[in-house]
């Protein structure tokens, strides 16, 4: 990784901090679509900053996914139990943002949160272990 991408890698990281602090905030004020568009970017600004590290990015949302399945999940790289909450946020996101008389649950939203704190963790891990 040249130092760059070294830089972008951790401010994306760094994005995915303040943006998990910026959902927990909206969570406990209750403003639960807002707080599942950010629980879900906060997981995918780590999940930029891995793509990163192997010199990899899609223009797309889902192609970001794709590619963090390919090259960290089924690597083995990235816990399957900690890489389903992208997935389930990104769905969580698309109806919230996009439905109509679309709700999040709290108690989902809770349990999300905390996975993207662990997500957000590991990531950083991985990051740092290529620096």
């Amino acid at each position: 990784m040249n130092q760059h991408q070294k830089e972008l890698a951790h401010y994306r990281l760094s994005r995915a901090h303040e943006t998990i602090v910026d959902a927990r905030l909206l969570l406990e004020r209750g403003r639960l679509p807002a707080a599942a568009n950010r629980i879900y970017y906060a997981m995918f600004y780590a999940t930029t900053a891995l793509l990163i590290t192997k010199g990899l990015s899609s223009s797309r949302h889902t192609g970001i996914i794709s590619l963090f399945h390919r090259e960290f999940v089924k690597t083995r790289l990235f816990p399957t139990d900690l890489a389903q909450f992208i997935d389930v946020a990104f769905d969580e996101r698309l109806e919230s943002d996009y439905g109509d008389y679309v709700r999040p649950e709290r108690l989902e939203l809770e349990r999300l949160l905390v996975g993207a704190g662990q997500f957000i963790a590991k990531a950083e891990e991985l990051v740092r272990a290529v620096d």
